[in-house]
């Protein structure tokens, strides 16, 4: 099971540099590290997005955390940049889905 402190670190890491933050009320929630991926999140209709101008790192770390505990069994943390050398052909997963042992009989 993944604890709070763990959680808190890896969310951490990179929203001190995020440009914004974005969920899609189910399981879906983004860390968005540049401000093209905040306006494609905007273009896809994400209505609970928020900018590094509407909230500070800590602000954000603290409604991803909420985000995810909210969300569906199903939810997951990823990092998306439009810099191709970031992460994983621009993603970066912070918290895997599945990855905490307390969803396995949520939301099911």
């Amino acid at each position: 099971m993944l604890d709070l402190i763990e959680m808190d670190y890896r969310i951490e890491e990179y929203t001190n540099e995020a440009k914004g933050i974005a969920f899609d009320t189910c399981h879906k929630i983004y860390v968005l590290m540049d401000d093209e991926q905040v306006a494609l999140m905007r273009e896809y209709g994400y209505e609970k997005l928020f900018t590094s101008n509407e909230m500070n790192p800590d602000e954000m770390k603290r409604q991803v955390m909420d985000w995810y505990h909210e969300s569906c069994g199903l939810r997951f943390i990823n990092a998306v940049s439009s810099n191709s050398s970031f992460g994983d052909d621009g993603w970066a997963t912070i918290i895997g889905q599945g990855e905490d042992s307390e969803d396995e009989d949520d939301d099911y």
